[in-house]
């Protein structure tokens, strides 16, 4: 087993203390989650919603395998895929039926030796006109977001929009995703130094928003890019039907986090990991041990947050409904290996789900990584 550095020696992630929280075990021979669960922890919300599941994953089908850590996945109007490898630099379609096509390289990209390189990618909500995508990624000077021009074909026209952000051998957070309100919204992490959480003239441990340009979106709470702050390495945002943003969170060596996301709130790193009782800071709405998680991607679908789990190498599925988070239910425990990126497939009740085996923490060698499409029954 790969070792990492301090970040947390056991990459894992527990459900709750926050709320009870459910530790599930693979029912034998499916993959999927038996029906017990074990409390880990108090409630700390009240009413929690646990209703009959409108929906589960079924099982796992290979849309494509040959990857080497595909990370982001964005949608195309037409349904197809663009994704990211992290660390070839390489930009892909994907189709629904499996048609992979590289279509370019993302310039002034760097490794770090752990979890920089070429990290999330977006489509912009008016691609049919402005055929502009954006990337997060590492360069020499640290993290950045540039866009690109996508014209159906290739790749081009590189442009920096925002810079400045620390980068580190870890904890480079990465995602980027355009919210329902139009503007861009990105994660960060706090790139090993984790008094830059609380620091909200930094970059670093947050959660920006953005215009298109790169310049603060209109309403953010500090009149800059910072949207939330004290976190320590996000990697998955996503919204809810009616709009409310959610974020998965990596932990240290105690607790990862599903927190409900809210405009100039201060959620604890590193005062805090897991719910706590210091004044200022919010609380997750579910926690796990870090075993049981080390959260990447998470997505909407159906009543439910889907959570993809590293180390804990499962889907965790959380029920939400208003502002709680039901008991969550894992799912393919130690199946499909590492778990990176889940996102709802636009107009069917599905999700495509990727590995990243090939990464420095995974057992798998370049070319292992595979996209599987899981339909909700």
């Amino acid at each position: 087993m790969r070792t990492r550095p301090a970040r947390r020696t056991t990459w894992t992630m527990t459900v709750t203390a926050v709320l009870a929280a459910g530790l599930l075990v693979s029912a034998p021979g499916t993959g999927l989650a038996a029906g017990t669960s074990h409390a880990v922890g108090p409630s700390r919300i009240a009413g929690n919603p646990d209703p009959a599941l409108a929906s589960e994953p079924g099982s796992p089908k290979t849309v494509s395998s040959g990857w080497s850590i595909p990370w982001g996945l964005s949608w195309l109007p037409d349904g197809s895929a663009l994704l990211t490898e992290r660390d070839t630099f390489k930009v892909y379609t994907l189709t629904q039926d499996g048609t992979k096509r590289q279509i370019g390289e993302v310039p002034n990209v760097v490794t770090t030796g752990g979890e920089g390189g070429l990290l999330s990618i977006a489509v912009s909500p008016s691609w049919k006109s402005d055929h502009y995508v954006y990337v997060m990624h590492t360069a020499a000077d640290g993290n950045r977001i540039a866009r690109m021009t996508f014209d159906g074909s290739a790749l081009s026209d590189y442009k920096v929009l925002v810079d400045g952000i620390k980068k580190n051998t870890y904890h480079n957070g990465g995602r980027i995703k355009f919210g329902p309100d139009g503007y861009l919204y990105a994660t960060t992490g706090d790139a090993q130094s984790p008094d830059l959480a609380q620091d909200k003239a930094s970059l670093n441990g947050k959660i920006l928003r953005m215009a298109p340009d790169g310049t603060p979106a209109p309403g953010n709470p500090f009149n800059s890019l910072v949207y939330s702050y004290g976190h320590r390495n996000p990697q998955g945002i996503t919204w809810d039907a009616e709009g409310r943003l959610w974020e998965g969170e990596l932990g240290n060596s105690k607790y990862d986090e599903l927190n409900l996301i809210e405009p100039g709130k201060n959620y604890g790193w590193p005062t805090c990991e897991g719910g706590c009782s210091t004044t200022g800071m919010t609380d997750p709405k579910r926690q796990w041990p870090v075993a049981d998680a080390s959260p990447s991607a998470v997505a909407y679908a159906d009543g439910a947050i889907y959570m993809a789990a590293l180390r804990g190498e499962r889907l965790w599925r959380i029920p939400v409904a208003g502002t709680s988070a039901g008991t969550p239910k894992a799912y393919y425990t130690h199946h499909y290996g590492r778990l990176r990126t889940v996102e709802s497939v636009p107009g069917a009740k599905s999700l495509w789900l990727t590995t990243t085996n090939a990464d420095n923490n995974g057992d798998g060698e370049a070319g292992s990584d595979k996209v599987f499409q899981i339909d909700l029954t």
